[in-house]
């Protein structure tokens, strides 16, 4: 018997299985919570039951302490319904027309920016064109059904090939077969799968405030499909990116970044290395890139923040940024890049 779950405060109402995740269900009933891994290990889902039971399924305590659990917040893409229940969550605007599809797609390119990272270009059917937001993800179908996530690194009016920035993760199923580790090696003209687009990761042009960038590693992927958006739809409000990296070689796009500045009014580009060696050279910012935002930014109420990149960073910045430098906690927007290890955490 299917369960009533009403969220507070627009008064919206879903129905949801037992074995369904409320997340879910509200995604199929039409209704946008806001979401990023899909999988309990962000945070990004997170809300609070007002009313009724549910039971979590694996999820990181980074993501939610027992103890919140205890007070009634969940992680709605892995909290399962077992009764009638009140939620408490945030509703996102500007997702709810663009349907996710199945779509096979051909390589057309890789290129190896960095040792860990390769960007691989996708071409899809003659006459078909993805629509989706910038910012957004696919999820790459592998033989046996599995699912690897992987943002959109182009803006859509740039996306005659979807480009992905996949980093390799030694004994990832996929990114060993991307990287030419083990028995098979993915090559140009192969065919594959994917379903797509998901995430509530994408620009909110109905605000005015400056924005603040925050990416690590391939983080930069969502990041900079939202910053050839906001370049093409002539956005004017102040934007700053911070990157970072544990060495230069890291930002693996770093002249694009920096071009930036030149093409984009109100612009800046600020690169964070940590453990720069002597043979890098390194002169420019050092240390974790979200205290770099805080130094440059102690007052961070009248802004946005856009964050993507290693869960320790998204929810690091999130925590810091919302206790320390006073942003609303409704205008910090984010992609975690989680993967199996990160639920043990």
């Amino acid at each position: 018997m299917p369960f009533s779950i009403a969220v507070q405060p627009s008064g919206h109402q879903f129905s949801a299985e037992t074995n369904d995740s409320i997340l879910g269900a509200a995604l199929r009933a039409g209704i946008h919570l806001p979401y990023g891994c899909k999988n309990g290990a962000c945070g990004s889902c997170r809300g609070k039951v007002l009313e009724g039971r549910v039971k979590h399924g694996p999820h990181s305590s980074s993501a939610l302490h027992p103890d919140d659990e205890a007070k009634g917040f969940a992680l709605f893409c892995c909290a399962h319904p077992e009764t009638d229940c009140v939620i408490e969550a945030r509703e996102v605007k500007g997702a709810g027309d663009i349907q996710a599809r199945k779509l096979p797609f051909r390589v057309a390119a890789l290129e190896r920016v960095a040792p860990d990272v390769i960007i691989v270009r996708l071409q899809l059917p003659a006459n078909d064109k993805l629509q989706y937001l910038a910012g957004q993800y696919v999820e790459i179908i592998l033989k046996d059904g599995k699912r690897r996530s992987y943002s959109m690194a182009s803006a859509p009016h740039l996306a005659e090939q979807l480009e992905l920035h996949i980093r390799h993760l030694p004994g990832g199923v996929f990114t060993d077969h991307v990287f030419g580790v083990g028995a098979t090696t993915i090559k140009d003209r192969d065919i594959l799968r994917f379903e797509g687009p998901f995430g509530n990761f994408f620009l909110r042009e109905d605000s005015d405030k400056p924005m603040i960038f925050l990416a690590s590693g391939t983080g930069f992927a969502p990041i900079k499909a939202v910053i050839e958006y906001a370049q093409l739809k002539n956005v004017q409000r102040p934007m700053t990116l911070y990157w970072g990296g544990r060495r230069p070689q890291d930002l693996y796009l770093n002249e694009l970044a920096k071009s930036w500045e030149t093409q984009l009014p109100n612009f800046r580009y600020v690169p964070v290395i940590s453990d720069a060696l002597p043979e890098d050279a390194w002169t420019g910012r050092r240390g974790f890139v979200h205290r770099a935002v805080m130094e440059d930014f102690a007052d961070l109420s009248g802004h946005q923040v856009y964050a993507c990149g290693a869960p320790i960073v998204v929810n690091s910045a999130k925590h810091d940024f919302i206790d320390q430098c006073g942003l609303p906690e409704e205008e910090f927007f984010a992609d975690s890049f989680t993967t199996e290890a990160d639920l043990a955490q």
